[in-house]
């Protein structure tokens, strides 16, 4: 078929032509897809990277006997391998000099009586610090980031801090490459970010110290989070509108299958450098084939650049093997230049637009409320999977595994039952699972998974779904800055959820009732707010008002402009984690 007649928001029509998600958008659909496998990975690596290991204070000599309660023996180490050290043990060493000390994880004592070896002593004893390092269980890991630079006792907030570090690298990222997306194109943002990743990933495998490896682990965040960004973009702008749902939702689910390598390669590799590298060269097949990327015909035209916009048409519809799109003609019929040209100057809106009244301003709170709980939930879950018991691997690579039927339930459900009867069904159940989750027996691990990966299943359909909900809730004025602010608020809820898990240290299911108050309270809260399946974007807040107020569903078929959001201001949209 051909162009036909066009307006302002028509470029859809190019896809009517050339095809919706045809080979080559299927090429390179999976090409982008490939490398959220490899943000994944980063993401959550820290699990494994940061493990802090069973310790004890290293002895000021040789040992020449080691007594724990009532077992002897001549190695230090062995002792790890039969008991687990508590807060309150402590290991007898006696040393070939004859003194005797009792080490504790971050403290040991010098006995004044060196005359009997006993697990047991009332006498006098001098304390010191751990100045000559510290023992380490090697029994699951032979080396992390904690045990490299040791980061216990006094020194543990600065392994508490990898991950959160990691998170505010993601935050800075969004906002920068975002930016640099409309401005130096989506592609070449592609190619900088993922060699980024890649050289990053593997400069923190070879850092020399502690404050190194946090600044190559910060540097490749936001290099991360900015490829996240950018391929949403990227994505959204070469699927046809008909295949657009379903292809920017399931971006996600490669991001589950990184969980999944994470978990894979740490049971595999129990040196953190060389897990780093493993895991770091996921991203060498993306790195050789980003040069076959394209830049996007929407982007070409906002620049003016026709003639590489029309290669790029003409090599799409090759392809697909169907009639290719001429430009020119499709160009000519707007003689406003609308669609030809550049657009024009776009109003600017601050944050208070989104508070444009009473009942705007706590639609606003809500939704923001929505998006720190999902991204709270996300990362709480995933990072906590490996406390659950049992087997940790194993734990981690099914909290990767559920949240591809979650994608699946969203996308099926959200345009069947609505938006908000999905989103409030995702929240209240993951309220239930993890009040389920803290009446469980602590021997009842099994089952403490089950709840569990029941709770990520809802939360990640939660996420899965906040973003489309989002931009159908605002008008086409302030709905990128809408859409802009809820996932910056999530990503603070992303740097917020390592330390709800250090928070077990105080209570274990404090990360569990953190997660269900914030998720009951957002699901209830859900409700205030207006369905929008089957009603039309608005374009005012006078029609907001309008459609909020009306139950009347109008057909959406032909509206292309949710799907063109990232067109219009890029650096405010993207599916992040």
């Amino acid at each position: 078929m051909g162009c036909g007649s066009v307006g302002s928001g028509n470029l859809e029509l190019i896809f009517d032509s050339v095809g919706h998600f045809g080979r080559y958008q299927i090429f390179l659909y999976f090409i982008c897809a490939f490398q959220n496998i490899s943000c994944g990975i980063h993401y959550l690596a820290s699990v494994f990277l940061s493990v802090s290991p069973q310790h004890t204070c290293r002895p000021p000599g040789n040992v020449s006997q080691v007594l724990f309660q009532d077992i002897s023996s001549w190695r230090l180490e062995d002792i790890w391998t039969q008991f687990s050290i508590g807060r309150e043990d402590h290991i007898i060493v006696q040393l070939q000099d004859g003194e005797i000390w009792e080490l504790t994880s971050c403290h040991r004592f010098r006995r004044d009586d060196k005359s009997s070896l006993n697990y047991d002593y009332n006498g006098h004893k001098s304390s010191f610090p751990c100045l000559d390092g510290y023992i380490y269980d090697k029994s699951k890991w032979r080396s992390t980031v904690v045990t490299e630079w040791d980061l216990v006792c006094n020194r543990e907030w600065f392994g508490r801090l990898i991950q959160p570090t990691f998170m505010l690298g993601v935050l800075l990222g969004a906002v920068i490459f975002g930016y640099l997306s409309d401005r130096a194109g989506r592609r070449l943002v592609l190619w900088a970010t993922s060699t980024g990743v890649f050289l990053f990933g593997i400069a923190a495998a070879f850092t020399f110290d502690y404050y190194s490896f946090i600044v190559a682990r910060f540097l490749l965040a936001i290099s991360g989070s900015g490829y996240l960004v950018v391929v949403f973009v990227y994505v959204t702008e070469f699927v046809g509108m008909k295949s657009r749902t379903w292809a920017s939702i399931h971006l996600h689910s490669f991001f589950a299958f990184g969980t999944m390598v994470v978990a894979l390669t740490g049971y595999l590799v129990r040196t953190w450098w060389i897990y780093q590298i493993v895991l770091s060269t996921v991203t060498v097949p993306f790195v050789l084939c980003c040069w076959m990327l394209p830049e996007t015909p929407f982007w070409l035209l906002s620049e003016g650049k026709y003639e590489e916009a029309q290669k790029v048409i003409d090599t799409m519809a090759k392809w697909n093997r169907t009639r290719s799109c001429k430009l020119s003609e499709l160009l000519s019929l707007d003689h406003n230049g609308s669609a030809g040209n550049k657009p024009s100057q776009v109003e600017k809106h601050t944050l208070s637009d989104l508070f444009y009244d009473w009942s705007i301003g706590t639609r606003t709170l809500i939704v923001w409320l929505i998006w720190f709980t999902g991204c709270f939930g996300f990362y709480t879950f995933s990072l906590n999977s490996v406390n659950l018991g049992g087997n940790e691997y194993l734990n981690l690579f099914l909290t990767g595994a559920v949240e591809i039927p979650a994608y699946i339930f969203v996308c099926f459900g959200m345009d069947h039952v609505g938006r908000r009867s999905i989103l409030v069904f995702s929240l209240l159940s993951s309220a239930v699972t993890n009040g389920v989750i803290m009446v469980i027996p602590k021997d009842y691990h099994v089952w403490c998974v089950v709840a569990t990966m029941a709770g990520k299943f809802s939360i990640g359909a939660a996420f899965g779904l906040v973003y489309l909900y989002t931009a159908e809730l605002y008008p086409t004025s302030v709905r990128s800055l809408a859409v802009g602010s809820g996932s910056t608020v999530g990503r603070v809820g992303s740097i917020a959820a390592p330390f709800c898990i250090y928070l077990s240290s105080v209570w274990i299911f404090m990360p569990q009732l953190l997660v269900g108050t914030l998720a009951f309270v957002s699901g209830v809260l859900t409700f205030m707010l207006p369905e929008t399946l089957g009603k039309p974007l608005t374009t005012t807040w006078e029609e907001t008002e309008k459609e909020s107020s009306s139950g009347k569903l109008l057909s959406t078929t032909d509206n292309t402009e949710l799907e063109n959001i990232a067109v219009v201001n890029s650096e405010d949209s993207g599916l992040n984690k």
